[in-house]
């Protein structure tokens, strides 16, 4: 487990060993979300580099009937 320590300006250096996993380059942004009592780094990205991230999903879900349709065909 990687352990950092916030400065007095509440400043964090993320180890290296994430940098190089998460692929982190300098100057590039980190969104920060709290979530149910934690907090989340998330590398923001090019549109350009998340082409293909959802290569293989499954698109076939089952949908409700068109409201307005079903209404208006009474």
């Amino acid at each position: 487990m990687n352990t950092v320590t916030v400065s007095p300006k509440y400043q964090i250096v993320i180890p290296a060993e994430i940098r190089h996993k998460a692929k982190i380059q300098r100057g590039q942004k980190i969104q920060l979300i709290n979530f149910d009592g934690r907090i989340e780094l998330m590398p923001l990205k090019k549109a350009s580099e998340m082409r293909g991230f959802l290569k293989g999903i499954n698109t076939k879900i089952e949908r409700e009937d068109d409201r307005f349709l079903a209404f208006n065909s009474r």
